[in-house]
């Protein structure tokens, strides 16, 4: 048998809590309350200690290393050839020209292949963690973004 207490049409009354601090400010000196802080970021390392960056400076160094190495390395051995080995550089090759002047014609294309092994070692290894690094970099600042934290990084 339902009784007062028990039917659908009946509630409790709500018992009345009376706000102490009012929607404005009580005195006119008084600062503004404190804005809620926004959604907290999750915790990520710094983007400039993070690992791809370290692979990425690896990797731009070696291709620095083989490209120079391999212009600047035939042309000191080809100075080298000159100094110190004269008979090798004026020594005829097949087709009459001296050695040393066909030494120095390939200083040209040997040039040239140092600036394809750069271009390549680029497109192949380097671009790609760069460019990896970059959307890293876009999607951290558009989470910061909406976020509302313009700021910088507090861990740099």
């Amino acid at each position: 048998m339902p009784d007062a207490f028990s039917s659908p049409d009946h509630r409790p009354p709500r018992p009345h809590h009376h706000d102490t601090s009012p929607a404005h400010a009580t005195y006119p000196w008084q600062p503004p309350p404190p804005e809620p802080p926004g959604p907290r970021l999750p915790h990520r390392r710094p983007l400039g200690r993070h690992s791809d960056l370290r692979v990425l400076r690896g990797a731009y160094r070696r291709q620095r290393r083989v490209a120079a190495f391999t212009a600047l390395g035939y042309f000191t051995a080809f100075l080298l050839l000159s100094a110190f080995a004269p008979s090798v550089m004026t020594r005829r090759v097949p087709g009459g020209l001296p050695a040393g002047l066909l030494l120095g014609l390939l200083q040209i294309p040997v040039t040239c292949l140092a600036i394809w092994l750069y271009e390549y070692t680029a497109r192949r290894r380097v671009d790609p963690l760069a460019d990896r690094i970059r959307r890293q970099a876009e999607l951290h600042a558009e989470r910061r973004r909406r976020a509302g934290d313009p700021g910088r990084d507090p861990d740099r």
